[in-house]
């Protein structure tokens, strides 16, 4: 690839995303606590001219609560079965959106099935030691990290997810580069599909 840049394309998306539906599609970013896919997903929906969505925010406003008050209340499975519904909302929008989801949302089978129909799915990937940098930078706000060791969850959660998170459509590091670098790689990549390469 030009200037060095790391795409990997785990299957021929190709033959998934006909290149002239490619741009049309909603783009959706996967991946890890602390990947970025917040603050990346924003700068390439102004790239791109697109809206920029959170699938966690928009499930706290349907909901009228936090996730953390969904589970506490109701338990993963309905907030998984919230989640999917709000996703499916979002990616039907009339301008297609780039949307940020929660770490677990593409661990959910039927999410992920929904996503492979309608979306561009983007596996941000970083390392362990990069990733525990980056979320303890900002203390007290990963709940899933407020345990006596929070890189022993981290690394666990990337052992159990990593494999998943490479079905989607692109992956794309998310590494110790710069955030406008990894929007320049995801972009390339975009146009790749779109080139049909």
């Amino acid at each position: 690839m030009a200037h060095g840049l790391r795409l990997v394309y785990h299957r021929p998306i190709m033959s998934n995303i006909p290149s002239h539906a490619a741009p049309e599609r909603p783009i959706t970013l996967v991946g890890l606590m602390g990947v970025g896919k917040t603050t990346i997903g924003r700068r390439l929906a102004s790239r791109l001219s697109r809206p920029f969505l959170d699938a966690d925010a928009e499930v706290e406003s349907a909901a009228g609560r936090t996730v953390a008050e969904i589970f506490a209340d109701f338990g993963e499975a309905a907030f998984r079965d919230g989640e999917r519904k709000v996703i499916a909302r979002l990616l039907d929008e009339p301008k297609p959106v780039v949307l940020a989801l929660g770490g677990g949302a593409f661990m959910d089978p039927d999410t992920r099935a929904l996503i492979k129909e309608r979306a561009i799915s983007v596996w941000l990937k970083a390392d362990v030691d990069t990733l525990f940098e980056r979320v303890m930078r900002k203390p007290g706000q990963r709940p899933l990290l407020e345990t006596e060791d929070p890189r022993a969850v981290l690394e666990r959660l990337h052992a159990e997810r990593a494999p998943v998170y490479a079905q989607a459509d692109i992956v794309v590091d998310s590494d110790a580069a710069s955030h406008d670098t990894t929007v320049q790689r995801l972009i390339d990549a975009l146009q790749a599909v779109q080139q049909g390469q």
